[in-house]
């Protein structure tokens, strides 16, 4: 276990990736059954002693659907935006892309495609998974975007909670909003700006 750590896998893994372990897929069946490593889902692996975060289900996710992108309600509790305990993982896939169905995780999937699929979107890690991820500007632009889905009181509570703690700015997200409009996310700005 000690090749994979060292390897930065210390998370979630898939079998094309022990090549940077210096292992072969031929020798991942021998890890599974010495315990230590544990299949957690179809091609997916975690080493057995890897201590879970409190991103284990986001990793888990970024893992298994890996060109997606953390946004809306899971993204707002990774920055530590307003209220919001997801029950699911939200993510977005590209427009054109097949919908993941994975049977061990709870995921609430959107779509992206054009420049909402680049636009405001930075590169995290979690578990030793590399994810996607949109910014707080973007993720509060972005419950606007699909308040029917998350409710009208979480899209302003992320916008009135992201700016009490100074993680955006109405700059910040009317140079956003140009780009990805929103009427509802508009009128508050222009109320804010008074």
């Amino acid at each position: 276990m000690r090749r994979l750590n060292d390897a930065g896998m210390a998370g979630f893994f898939r079998a094309d990736q022990l090549k940077a372990a210096s292992l072969t897929r031929h020798q991942l069946p021998a890890l599974v059954r010495s315990g230590g490593v544990e299949r957690v889902g179809r091609g997916l692996y975690r080493v057995a002693d890897a201590e879970p975060t409190e991103y284990y289900s986001l990793a888990m996710a970024c893992a298994r659907v890996p060109n997606s992108i953390v946004c809306l309600l899971s993204a707002l509790r990774v920055h530590g935006i307003g209220s919001q305990m997801p029950t699911e993982v939200w993510l977005a896939v590209h427009h054109k892309a097949r919908a993941p169905q994975p049977r061990e995780l709870r995921l609430r999937v959107v779509r992206f495609s054009g420049p909402a699929w680049t636009l405001g979107v930075q590169e995290a890690t979690f578990e030793g998974v590399p994810v996607r991820i949109t910014s707080p500007a973007r993720t509060v632009v972005d419950c606007f975007r699909f308040e029917r889905l998350v409710g009208p009181e979480a899209a302003m509570e992320a916008l009135q909670d992201a700016l009490r703690q100074r993680k955006v700015t109405i700059a910040e997200l009317s140079r956003i909003a140009e780009v990805l409009p929103s009427r509802r996310l508009a009128a508050a700005l222009d109320v804010r700006s008074i």
